[in-house]
Parts: structure tokens; sequence; C-alpha cells
């Protein structure tokens, strides 16, 4: 009988061990990505008429590449910040302008890809066009770049002003020569928006909505976006003439970090 019992025991341990092992060799599950909230939805859904050009799917952009969780060129908005674009285009339509958004929803993983990227000082392929004047060691201190932004949170997005009918603007090719984003117009990258003063995501005081040097056209072209905008709820940021903000926002404490696709947006909770 103990014979016996030495015996059973002995293959349970066995068993334990190859199950145990088993279970160390099999792959481990992915864990689902996180889907966005019922009140998110694409912004060409609810106007298709703006025109999208998402930077952060594309190389042309600070960083030099395609940032994380941007699976798709698709501007992802809460409802009421998408509605409120919408009212803001048809005034600008009338007036013969389209809003470009460049960004809008997105998600932490992207932010944290900003900051890895900050803290590689030696990562500076994009100096020359994005932040010719500014040492990269100060981008954290200058606020160019943080751990948290109003973008997680959804109703958030950088935008412009295209004159219509609206051109082609050329493809950005990776290596190509760079030009400083607040040199003169014709001598920027080509971007079909209208003359703002500075390129989009211009590390520079320049960018500052109203600094006192941006004079003529580009002040009026600025004063546009900014009176349209700010007279349907949205919030600009001082430091950014392209950056505004929806207010009251529905989720302003939450930072998403669901990836910038339409997956994302179905199956929802």
């Amino acid at each position: 009988m103990t014979r016996l019992s030495t015996a059973v025991r002995g293959l349970v341990t066995a068993i334990a061990a190859l199950l145990t092992a088993t279970a160390a060799s099999a792959p481990a599950r992915a864990e689902p990505e996180p889907k966005a909230p019922e009140d998110f939805v694409a912004l060409r859904s609810v106007d298709p008429t703006i025109i999208e050009e998402i930077r952060y799917f594309t190389p042309h952009n600070f960083v030099g590449e395609r940032i994380d969780g941007y699976r798709q060129p698709l501007c992802i908005l809460t409802r009421p910040a998408a509605r409120a674009l919408h009212a803001a285009q048809s005034r600008l339509l009338s007036q013969g302008y389209s809003l470009k958004v460049y960004d809008c929803y997105r998600p932490q993983r992207a932010v944290d890809h900003f900051v890895r990227w900050a803290e590689d000082l030696d990562d500076q392929a994009m100096k020359d066009e994005f932040y010719p004047d500014v040492d990269k060691s100060r981008l954290f201190a200058d606020g160019y770049i943080a751990e948290k932004s109003g973008h997680s949170r959804g109703s958030t997005v950088d935008l412009t002003l295209v004159k219509l009918p609206a051109r082609p603007t050329r493809p950005y090719r990776p290596g190509q020569p760079l030009t400083p984003c607040f040199a003169p117009e014709d001598e920027r990258f080509p971007d079909n928006s209208v003359d703002m003063g500075t390129g989009y995501d211009c590390f520079d005081t320049l960018s500052h909505t109203l600094d006192p040097r941006v004079r003529g056209q580009q002040r009026a072209h600025r004063l546009l976006l900014k009176d349209t905008l700010e007279d349907l709820g949205f919030v600009n940021l001082a430091e950014e003439w392209w950056h505004y903000t929806f207010k009251p926002e529905p989720h302003p404490d939450t930072y998403f970090d669901f990836p910038v696709s339409r997956a994302s947006l179905t199956g929802r909770r």
C-alpha cells in the first residue's frame, strides 16, 4: 500500500511538472487592444469635407518616423468636438476656406514615443525644419514636449485653413533637404494651407498665436481661424496657433491609449 501511494505521488508530481513546463513554454496571450468610448467618432462620419493630413502617420514630423499608435491616417474626436468642427467648417466654406486637421485624438503611447525621442539627444534628424533655433536638451523645460497631452483626452485638434479650391501637397521624401519652419512661405516645405507665418509643429516663439512679429495676411489668417473656432467653444493654446481644445471636455481627466484606427471605433462596450 505504501509502495502504491509512493508511485501515485510520483505520478502526480511528474504530471504537475509537465503542466508547469507546458504553461511556461506556451506563448503569452496578447492583451486585447483598448477600444474608444462610445462618444468618440471618426471626423469623416460627421463632416467628410474637412481635409485630413494626419502628420504623425507619416515620417514628416519632428521625430522623423511614423509615431506609435497611428495605425491609419484618421482623425478621431469626441462627438461634441467633431460637431463643433462641422459648424466651423460650414462657416468657413461660405468664405472660400476649408479646415485641414493635422492631428486629433493622440494615444498615450504616441506621447510616450515623443518623450523617448526627446530624451535621445543624439537624434536630431529633423532639427533643421522643426526646431532649428532650440537646443534639444531644452524641449521639456521650454514646454515643447510633455509626458501628457490634452490630445489624449479626445477633444483637442491641431488644424489650419486651406483656400479653396485646395491644391495638392507634394509628398515628403525622407532624407530630403530641410528648411526652417519659420522661413518665408515660398521656402518652407510646401503645404496647401494659407500662410500662417510658420509651418505646423514649429518649435519657435513665432508659433505663438498672437506674436506681434506676425503681421499682415499671416496674422489675419490666424485670427480668422481663432475667431471662428472660439465662437464655437474651442480654446486656443496661446503658444501654438494650430492647437485648439473644445470646452467643456467630455473626458477632462482621462488620457486614453486606444490606437488611431477604425478598429478602435468598432465593437465598443
